[in-house]
């Protein structure tokens, strides 16, 4: 049965570096037999949640964009989190669409753990450490142990100029390799 693949695009261009890289990893995983679709959260009307605790009864009660993300989420096996890293760490465009995963604790999380996630990150800096990345990365592992979910795989590097990613065969490489990943069997 082929696995179902969510990739959240985080990036607020479309065709930014981290997205570049998401759409190689949706290659890989389509190659691989999965059923991928790709959100592109900039478009998105996602507030950001509001601390009301309604959703202790099962369900965000926000009415925008995240309401047809939610069963998605849900749904998918696999969840790939792609970002440029701004101001040292993830984009808020991610971080909000995460930041709303907290109305699922009405059910314990269970539509978002135990599953595999992807995780690309790109920055313009040098390395994990100057450009602040290490911070996503933390932040990452400490979601996914919560989450008692598995990282399949984190795809980063130093891209700056949009377009950079395609100059950069072993991060493309790398991507779609993830996406593949991501489409085989759960281990365990």
């Amino acid at each position: 049965m082929a696995k179902n693949i969510l990739i959240l695009n985080g990036s607020p261009r479309e065709k930014g570096n981290s997205a570049v890289l998401a759409g190689r990893a949706a290659a890989g995983a389509l190659e691989a037999g999965a059923l991928v679709e790709s959100i592109y959260l900039h478009g998105l009307d996602i507030r950001p949640c509001d601390a009301c605790e309604l959703c202790a009864d099962g369900e965000c009660v926000i009415e925008d964009d995240m309401q047809a993300l939610y069963p998605k989420l849900a749904a998918a096996d696999a969840i790939l989190l792609a970002s440029p890293i701004y101001w040292f760490t993830i984009t808020a465009q991610l971080k909000l669409c995460i930041d709303r995963w907290y109305g699922f604790q009405g059910h314990k999380w269970k539509e978002v753990s135990h599953k595999q996630f992807g995780v690309i990150l790109t920055y313009g800096d040098t390395d994990l450490y100057s450009s602040g990345a290490i911070n996503a990365l933390h932040m990452y592992e400490t979601m996914f142990r919560f989450l008692k979910s598995e990282i399949v795989g984190i795809v980063h590097g130093s891209l700056d100029a949009v377009g950079e990613a395609e100059q950069h065969p072993e991060l493309m490489k790398q991507a779609y390799d993830l996406g593949k990943l991501l489409a085989s069997p759960a281990q365990g």
